[in-house]
């Protein structure tokens, strides 16, 4: 739908980050590992966005400011697009880890849980694992409640 108001309204960078996006997709499914969850299309979304960004910082850098503000437009674009993704948010996940790692620890009195039992059992179809969640946030609140307990 977005294309086709994009090829409308004659915007091109817009047009040119949805055919790029929508081609990395196409090319993905081709492989072993295929874009199938909104999380996995975020991902790609977020690392062109990243890419653009350093390659507008390059432009910067070589006097070409044309070629960076084009770049500088792209990531506008995309990072529309990447808030328009629900996410869980960090007290959600803050809360369920709490939960987690209460659980796991009243079944080892005195044992230290590991950061991986941890994180296999927040990642559980029973917890988050059918949930839009970014996993680096699990982690880094995991390892803030592990190493605080």
């Amino acid at each position: 739908k977005d294309l086709k108001t994009a090829m409308q309204d004659k915007d091109k960078n817009k047009l040119n980050v949805l055919r790029a996006l929508l081609s990395q997709s196409l090319n993905a499914s081709k492989t072993s590992s295929p874009i199938v969850t909104d999380m996995q299309m975020l991902a790609l979304v977020r690392k062109n966005a990243a890419a653009s960004k350093q390659a507008a910082a390059e432009f910067v850098e070589a006097g070409r400011q044309d070629l960076a503000d084009k770049e500088a437009e792209q990531m506008k674009i995309m990072e529309e697009y990447i808030g328009e993704v629900k996410t869980v948010g960090e007290e959600e996940i803050r809360k369920v880890v709490g939960e987690v790692v209460d659980a796991l620890k009243g079944g080892a009195e005195g044992a230290k849980l590991q950061m991986g039992e941890v994180l296999k059992k927040v990642f559980s179809k029973e917890v988050l694992g059918e949930k839009n969640v970014e996993r680096a946030d699990v982690a880094r609140i995991v390892k803030e409640l592990l190493s605080a307990k």
